[in-house]
């Protein structure tokens, strides 16, 4: 299990990033943006409707070319309340979605302690792609941008979360040093290699397929979505809220996580419980 907040921090971290939410649906709205919650989200809305009890962040999935304009409105409107954080605008962050985070907050993990990039309260948004709909195809190139999204990582990171433990994570983090003692001596950019996973990431986006998929995602072939059960969205109340979600999104859930409607044990009930947590406007109390 993840590390425990107070119940009170825990609500008070969640009704921030719901602001965060509410701003991005209206900036959707206004500009006819497509957007929808999935994984953990979408748990939480029809399990719970709305967080899971232990959980800490909104998972938003948004197009390609509609998350270009709603960063892109983002940076130019909001900037007196938002900063965008992302690989294309920060050299040193590690993953290939971005964070709207809340200006004078702080959100900061284990792993981003050393990080020089802005790190606050955020709203997490994933770009999807098209993705070939040859299985065979699909799965190639996911493996490609998957492996290709964990090099960029371990370019900032050098022991990075791994889904082992003891001896095996042991190992793992010496495999990880070692990509990391090499990126970094031979002096691989960070520039480089995000341009290298963003190409592959958006090699299918001027081809019609009948699937989008978040291709750098913790788990190797996951996040990948059927149009066909994605469309027509529809509206599902997440904290009294009403969020844009796949329309077969219990079929969605099933594939990805098998009988999800039941509580996992507390072992693996995981959250991303930071180092440091300052809510705005308390830096200096």
């Amino acid at each position: 299990m993840s590390g425990q907040y107070e119940p009170e921090v825990l609500k008070k971290l969640q009704l921030c990033e719901l602001e965060i939410l509410k701003d991005f649906i209206t900036v959707c709205k206004e500009n006819n943006l497509t957007y929808f919650g999935f994984g953990g989200t979408g748990i939480g809305a029809l399990r719970h409707g709305g967080f899971i009890p232990w959980d800490d962040d909104i998972d938003l999935a948004v197009p390609r070319d509609d998350y270009n304009t709603a960063m892109e409105i983002f940076r130019r409107d909001f900037a007196d309340k938002y900063t965008v954080v992302n690989a294309q605008n920060y050299n040193d962050f590690p993953v290939m979605n971005t964070h709207i985070i809340i200006n004078d907050s702080k959100f900061v993990t284990k792993e981003e302690l050393g990080a020089k990039y802005p790190k606050g309260i955020f709203l997490d948004i994933f770009p999807v792609d098209n993705v070939p709909d040859d299985p065979k195809e699909r799965d190639k190139h996911l493996k490609k941008t998957w492996i290709l999204s964990k090099i960029f990582i371990m370019k900032h990171i050098p022991f990075p979360h791994v889904p082992f433990k003891g001896a095996t994570a042991k190992l793992a983090h010496c495999v990880t040093a070692m990509i990391w003692l090499f990126l970094n001596v031979f002096c691989v950019s960070h520039k480089f290699l995000y341009k290298l996973c963003f190409n592959q990431c958006v090699k299918y986006n001027n081809t019609d397929t009948n699937y989008y998929a978040y291709c750098c995602g913790s788990k190797l072939c996951g996040n990948v979505f059927d149009k066909k059960q994605l469309y027509p969205l529809k509206d599902i109340d997440f904290e009294n809220i009403p969020i844009s979600f796949p329309n077969n999104l219990d079929d969605i859930l099933t594939a990805e996580y098998g009988n999800f409607m039941q509580i996992p044990p507390p072992e693996k009930q995981k959250n991303h419980r930071p180092e440091i947590l300052v809510f705005p406007n308390e830096q200096n109390k």
